[in-house]
C-alpha cells in the first residue's frame, strides 16, 4: 500500500520500483502482462474494427462532415479531418474500454478483482483509460498528422502507446491488490 511506503520511509518511486521487481520475481507481473496482452489482442481488433467502420460511416455522411467542419470552425482546434480522427478514435475508445474491463477483472485480475465487475472499479478502469486514450490520440496524431503516416499504420503506433500507458495504470491503480478480499458489494456491476 501507499502508506506502506511512508511508514517504512521509502519514497513511491522506490516503493513502487520494489514491488514491480518483487513482482518480476514472482512472476506475477510478467504472467498478468502477458495475460493483458492476449486480452489487448482482441479489444486491438475491437479498437481497430470500430475506429475503420466509425471513421467510414463518419467521413461518408455529409452531415457528420458538416458538423465536424463547423466545430472545428468554432473552436479553431484543427481542420474537420482531424476532428473525424479525433471523433473515431473516442468512440472507438468508449467500446473498447468497455470490453477491456469486463475481460480483465475476469481474467487478467480476477484474483484481485475476485472476478466480479463493480461499478467502482469499472469508472476507476475508465478513468484510468482516459490517460491511455490520451495517449492513443495523441500519438494518432502525431503519426497521422505530422509524421504523415497512412491512418492505419497511424492508429497501430497509437494502440502500442496506449498499451503501456493502460498495463501501467491497470496493474498499480485500478486492481491493484487490496487488504481485504472482495466482498459481495450491492454496486457491483
Amino acid at each position: 500500500m501507499i502508506c506502506e511506503a511512508a511508514m517504512t520511509g521509502l519514497t513511491h518511486l522506490d516503493w513502487a520500483r520494489g514491488k514491480l521487481i518483487e513482482g518480476w520475481r514472482n512472476r506475477a507481473v510478467s504472467l498478468k502482462a502477458i495475460s493483458f496482452g492476449l486480452v489487448g489482442v482482441v479489444n486491438t481488433i475491437v479498437d481497430y474494427g470500430v475506429f475503420l467502420l466509425a471513421r467510414a460511416v463518419l467521413g461518408g455522411s455529409p452531415d457528420a462532415l458538416a458538423a465536424l467542419a463547423s466545430a472545428s470552425a468554432f473552436c479553431r482546434c484543427g481542420a474537420a479531418a482531424t476532428l473525424l480522427l479525433v471523433v473515431a478514435n473516442t468512440i472507438s475508445w468508449l467500446v473498447a474500454v468497455s470490453g477491456s474491463y469486463v475481460m480483465n477483472s475476469s481474467i487478467t485480475f480476477a484474483a484481485e478483482s475476485g472476478g466480479k465487475l463493480r461499478w467502482r472499479a469499472y469508472f476507476a478502469f475508465m478513468l484510468s483509460g482516459v490517460a491511455g486514450w490520451l495517449a492513443n490520440t495523441a500519438t494518432l496524431l502525431v503519426a497521422a498528422e505530422i509524421l504523415l503516416l497512412h491512418v492505419w499504420i497511424a492508429k497501430a503506433i497509437a494502440i502500442l502507446a496506449s498499451f503501456l500507458v493502460n498495463f501501467s495504470l491497470s496493474h498499480f491503480v485500478v486492481f491493484r491488490v487490496r487488504g481485504t478480499p472482495a466482498s459481495d458489494d450491492p454496486r457491483e456491476v
